[in-house]
């Protein structure tokens, strides 16, 4: 969501690791954001990256030493320090962990931190015996207690050639780690449960009748609410898209299967948005083995399917429930029946067709629908900041 980013002043601290590589990726993709991002560097990180390709991405001089003799020099660290709006660490040294942990500044990056009143999210790599080494998670105990963010490092096989955990996670984790960390948290003590993507029903065992949801929209609902601080259920047909940071995904095939899960997690949700595109019919019979091309024609016989948005609306319970209306035409009028029939709250409703709006695309232009009548315009952005929007009017309900 480049919103949550744009023009926040950020520091990205970089230590003497493998994977300061990686940093590169992630100072990318922090400007690409919208970030205003300096970065600082330790003398042993500028022996795996020099400090001119962090100064060309980001614009702005890199800062390594405390003794910089430029002629706009001054207190760099102390300035810094107080202009941040978030701090990330990537990757974080043992060395730098158990600096920053028993308040030691002998460097430009370890004083810098001193005089940080901003978050600090503090990513962990090293070697994996290192990271599960009794003084680095003490120290990291004691970061996590002084109010740090610790973002956990992923496992798998690391330069060293050692398995286990002490990876570097991917850039696009740390960025969304950072997006929670700059988040409210207006959703806090809230359960909600979201559906994404499309089902598939089948007609034997190699053919399904589906649709071309991308799960896009649900999956950017379930990270923003996570984000502010709500314990996230995510029930998910099949999408290609990798499953959010700290949300229960559940996966699921047929509507079936979906009906099931959703009936399972709806009593205890406070907030229900479902963005899902769920099969309206499903073939009535499907076939043992694979059906073989011997017939000009061939006819399937359909049923319909659970209607599980319906069902929801039967059964709510002081819950706020919200539906999506993809329509080829006639929105406002398909929108405001669903609207009463399935007793939600908000609707959400999208004319598909363009590359700007609908299954696949990363933007949307939507209208949302209210059951006092009110209706809003919502013009095209992206699906994140979509999201945030569904959520900000699900909060004033």
């Amino acid at each position: 969501m480049k919103n949550g980013m744009k023009n926040k002043k950020i520091v990205l601290g970089i230590c003497g690791g493998i994977a300061a590589y990686k940093s590169v990726e992630l100072l990318r993709l922090l400007v690409k954001q919208g970030g205003d991002v300096r970065v600082m560097m330790t003398k042993n990180a500028c022996s795996f990256i020099g400090p001119l390709t962090f100064q060309a991405l980001s614009g702005h001089a890199v800062c390594f030493t405390l003794f910089d003799h430029s002629e706009d020099a001054s207190i760099r660290h102390i300035d810094w320090a107080r202009e941040a709006d978030v701090v990330i660490i990537a990757p974080a040294t043992a060395n730098m962990v158990g600096k920053l942990a028993n308040g030691v500044a002998d460097d430009a990056l370890s004083t810098f931190i001193l005089a940080v009143t901003s978050p600090v999210c503090i990513c962990p790599s090293m070697n994996t015996h290192m990271y599960e080494s009794k003084p680095v998670q003490r120290n990291l105990n004691v970061l996590k207690n002084d109010g740090c963010f610790i973002i956990e490092p992923g496992a798998g096989e690391l330069a060293c050639g050692t398995t286990g955990p002490g990876r570097l996670p991917e850039p696009e984790e740390i960025v969304d780690r950072v997006f929670s960390c700059l988040s409210k948290k207006d959703l806090s003590g809230k359960n909600v449960l979201v559906t994404a993507g499309p089902t598939r029903e089948s007609i034997d065992p190699v053919r399904f009748i589906s649709n071309p949801s991308t799960g896009k929209m649900g999956y950017a609902v379930a990270r923003a609410a996570e984000h502010r601080g709500a314990e996230v259920t995510l029930i998910a047909g099949p999408t290609s898209l990798p499953s959010p940071v700290n949300i229960n995904v559940i996966k699921i095939g047929s509507a079936i299967e979906m009906a099931e899960a959703v009936y399972e997690h709806a009593g205890k949700s406070h907030i229900i948005i479902k963005t899902a595109a769920v099969s309206d019919y499903r073939p009535l019979v499907q076939a043992e083995h694979k059906i073989k091309k011997t017939k000009d024609e061939l006819v399937l016989k359909m049923e319909k399917t659970d209607d599980i948005l319906k069902e929801l609306g039967k059964r709510k319970n002081n819950q706020v429930l919200v539906g999506f209306a993809a329509e080829t035409r006639e929105l406002e009028r398909h929108a405001a029946e669903k609207l009463k029939e399935k007793n939600l709250d908000i609707i959400v409703g999208n004319l598909i067709g363009t590359s700007s709006s609908g299954f696949g695309s990363d933007t949307n232009v939507v209208t949302l629908f209210y059951r006092n009548g009110k209706k809003e315009a919502i013009p095209e952005m992206e699906k994140e900041e979509v999201a945030h929007i569904i959520l900000d009017r699900v909060m004033e309900l």
